[in-house]
């Protein structure tokens, strides 16, 4: 849906469809079933209690945002949800976290400590290369990781992961910002990613906390109820987490940012055809009002 290649040369026309495509837009969004308050996540695995300065979309319509709206493929299993500012659409949010779970088992952190996160970049580094061979064949544009964003945090009191990438997208204005939660549990890990452009990075890190103390996981469920003789343990630590071995979904973001990128520019030339359009009769009105030519009697001296 690149809306900024399809405006008619007329300025007229411009201005309909644009007004027509915000019109759309906000009719999509109506239909959207937002939510807040407390609400139970993959049958009683964990709660997200959702303030009033935030709203909530739900596994269908978190699927059908990403995947029909934002352009992207869809994955195994939908979503858990989808996190945005109480203030803006789901189709045109400047961020939004993605929330998500994985049941990986119960994750280690007992190398947290230990991780040098400027050697963990290089690796991460070269492996983006062989990333890149990947997204080429599959038609996507390529991304380069530029450095941390955020480095790397781990609160071992709250068990909670956080850190932010950025990247470089080929063809891209913006880079691409990748900010990334992982509260641990005790079969697995909530994920909440945020999906935004480097020019947002102070909003989603203003609101890291807000996000973190909206998500945990009820009783039985938390990282303190893991029971040695039962449950499985993780075939990764903190340092996998953050390499990536479990969810390979970098890709994802590139093309979530470029069909913002298209939205914000259709919008942007259609305000210039506005703005051309409206200057243009302005500027014609003013070549037909009679402007009564000076003579050397009337122009004034330049000494009273």
């Amino acid at each position: 849906m690149v809306i900024a290649s399809a405006f008619a040369k007329d300025p007229e026309d411009s201005v309909k469809m644009v007004t027509d495509y915000l019109k759309r837009l906000d009719s999509i969004d109506k239909k959207l079933s937002y939510k807040t308050g407390g609400i139970t996540l993959k049958d009683g695995l964990a709660t997200i209690n959702v303030p009033a300065n935030f709203k909530f979309l739900g596994p269908v319509d978190a699927e059908y945002v990403v995947t029909e709206l934002w352009g992207n493929p869809k994955g195994e299993t939908k979503p858990l949800g989808l996190i945005v500012p109480a203030n803006e659409s789901a189709v045109t949010a400047s961020y939004a976290f993605i929330v998500d779970y994985e049941a990986m088992g119960y994750v280690k952190d007992n190398d947290a400590d230990k991780i040098n996160y400027d050697d963990l970049l290089k690796e991460l580094k070269e492996g983006q290369v062989a990333s890149n061979a990947e997204r080429k064949k599959l038609g996507l544009e390529t991304m380069y990781l530029e450095g941390w964003a955020s480095k790397p945090y781990y609160d071992k009191d709250k068990k909670v992961l956080h850190w932010a990438k950025e990247y470089s997208v080929e063809g891209g204005d913006e880079n691409t910002l990748n900010y990334d939660i992982r509260v641990l549990g005790r079969k697995g890990v909530l994920n909440m990613q945020a999906v935004a452009g480097m020019s947002s990075l102070d909003s989603v890190k203003a609101h890291i906390n807000d996000v973190l103390s909206m998500v945990s996981f009820n009783d039985g469920n938390k990282y303190a109820d893991f029971n040695s003789k039962t449950d499985e343990v993780a075939a990764w630590t903190i340092g996998g987490l953050v390499a990536g071995k479990i969810l390979a979904k970098v890709g994802l973001w590139a093309v979530i940012l470029k069909f913002l990128k298209f939205i914000v520019l259709g919008v942007a030339l259609a305000g210039g055809a506005i703005w051309k359009f409206v200057s243009g009769r302005k500027k014609k009105q003013e070549e037909f009002v009679y402007q009564p030519q000076q003579t050397n009697d009337s122009v004034p001296s330049a000494n009273p």
